[in-house]
């Protein structure tokens, strides 16, 4: 018998804090029994996510097992979506929105996300990304982030806020305290911020706008601050209750960043994460990765009932984590009571967005002919997941469902490549390496992300301008890269279907 087993009132505290993922469509056995028991919440991932109506059947199921708790779930718009997964975001995500500068957009385009997400039954979703995007070689932030400007990305994260809650759906701004000036990735490793100052950060600008914009949670970054502790900003007091409560006057939910990844599971373990999270000022344990299942949520659920029996973790710590949880419950019913439901077919605010943040150089005249979509693979951004297609493509087929893509990676060989896509300007048309129609008389649309982080890719890019200078090259990633010049280069300020769409308007002419 679990010492947790014989708590009961200490296994409830530890329960309520908790945020685990599960496998399935509908909530298994095990989750229902523990949300009567008092389990505090659920995230939902790509794999838990069909379609609208299967989603609020789902969170139905939830909300009657227990009625305070928050289903929470990943949707950033833009490359970040969960319920859309499939197709791809029908917003564009932050970058695209910093570039636009339009405050009033950016609150609409939050409102229509959180109006989406009301429909299906979530309540507190783990968005905006807050990040200052300093690093141009950032594998996990990039275009999550409205920009590298802090008074930008501050506007933006206040005005995202205020439309997501007005639409009844709880905010949560990360990565506390900002993971926007790293190269390294914490969902596999712990990145180093060389921050001397942090209480004066300009990564904190868009936190405390945030605050003051009223939201209802804040995300911990598992990144390491040398100035103030060795281990991850997660489990430091310092960071989640000097920095987070004392400087910034935070007093709602302080959600941790999924103690599943390798910053926290391959440092100090999952459990012993939970653990020191509580104890540094987290009020709610996010463990919904590859990790998801019984087994991990009682392995928790323990360990943080045998901290508080060990005195490693004070009780009342633990309550107060809880009491958080429940504030935000109610909370959740006050904005939800509240919610405006304006009129509108839902996504306006997202084509717009996506139509007014592309920017194109070159001669991209709108033509009605098929082309080929050459699209340079580098691997998928952990956050995004590997479901999520490239908007591009999602909507170069919505537009023509014939629509040949041909994909290329690191390891192909990229003269053989390049050779294959000549055709009306660059020689003789030939087929792919591994068949297709030859490419003769067919527009080329070669389909990049990142190229500043991928010399392969550049060369790949090069190689195949040199051989088709007409091809327009759609970037779909951190802008900054430039193709050899007097190629037409669009720039969509990330992968969502809404910027795929803008793309096949602009280059294919009329709507998509």
């Amino acid at each position: 018998m679990s010492l947790a087993s014989r708590s009961p009132y200490l296994a409830r505290l530890a329960l309520a804090v908790v945020q685990p993922g599960f496998v399935g469509e509908t909530a298994p056995s095990w989750l229902l029994a523990r949300l009567e028991q008092g389990l505090g919440g659920v995230a939902l991932f790509g794999r838990n996510i069909v379609d609208p109506g299967q989603v609020a059947r789902l969170t139905a199921q939830v909300h009657e097992a227990n009625p305070a708790a928050l289903v929470a779930v990943d949707e950033e718009g833009g490359d970040v979506t969960r319920l859309e997964h499939r197709t791809g975001s029908s917003w564009p995500g932050n970058l695209a929105l910093g570039a636009v500068d339009d405050v009033d957009l950016t609150e609409r385009v939050g409102a229509e996300i959180g109006r989406s997400l009301a429909a299906c039954g979530i309540d507190l979703d783990y968005a905006p990304d807050a990040d200052v995007n300093v690093e141009a070689a950032n594998p996990v932030i990039g275009v999550r982030s409205f920009g590298s400007d802090p008074a930008l990305v501050a506007r933006h994260t206040a005005a995202w806020v205020r439309g997501l809650q007005s639409a009844g759906v709880l905010a949560c701004a990360k990565h506390f305290p900002g993971h926007g000036g790293t190269r390294v990735d914490s969902h596999l490793d712990v990145p180093v911020v060389d921050v001397q100052d942090p209480e004066h950060d300009p990564a904190l600008e868009p936190f405390r706008a945030a605050v003051d914009a009223g939201v209802a949670a804040i995300m911990s970054a598992h990144i390491r601050l040398p100035v103030l502790d060795d281990r991850p900003a997660t489990l430091v007091p310092a960071v989640m209750t000097g920095l987070l409560r004392d400087t910034l006057g935070f007093s709602g939910l302080a959600v941790s960043d999924g103690l599943e990844m390798g910053a926290v599971a391959r440092t100090v373990g999952l459990a012993e994460g939970a653990v020191l999270a509580l104890a540094a000022g987290v009020d709610a344990l996010c463990i919904g990765g590859d990790t998801a299942g019984v087994e991990t949520l009682d392995l928790v659920v323990d360990a943080v009932v045998e901290a508080v029996h060990a005195g490693r973790l004070g009780e009342e710590r633990l309550a107060q984590a809880a009491a958080r949880v429940a504030e935000a419950a109610a909370r959740r019913d006050a904005v939800r009571d509240r919610a405006l439901h304006p009129s509108g077919d839902g996504t306006q605010a997202g084509r717009e967005a996506a139509t007014r943040s592309l920017r194109v150089r070159g001669d991209a005249t709108p033509g009605p002919e098929q082309p080929l979509l050459l699209v340079l693979e580098a691997g998928t951004n952990i956050a995004v997941g590997s479901e999520t297609p490239v908007g591009v493509v999602t909507a170069a087929r919505r537009h023509w469902p014939e629509v040949e893509v041909r994909r290329l990676g690191a390891s192909d060989d990229v003269a053989s490549a390049a050779a294959a896509m000549a055709g009306p300007t660059g020689g003789a048309a030939t087929a792919a390496p591994t068949g297709g129609a030859p490419t003769e008389g067919r527009p080329l649309w070669v389909v990049v992300r990142d190229p500043h982080r991928h010399a392969w890719m550049d060369e790949a890019v090069r190689a195949v301008v040199a051989t088709r200078p007409d091809a327009v090259v759609v970037d779909t990633g951190w802008p900054g890269w430039e193709p050899p010049a007097g190629t037409t280069h669009v720039v969509t300020h990330g992968a969502s279907w809404a910027a795929g769409e803008a793309v096949v308007s602009r280059l294919a002419g009329g709507p998509a």
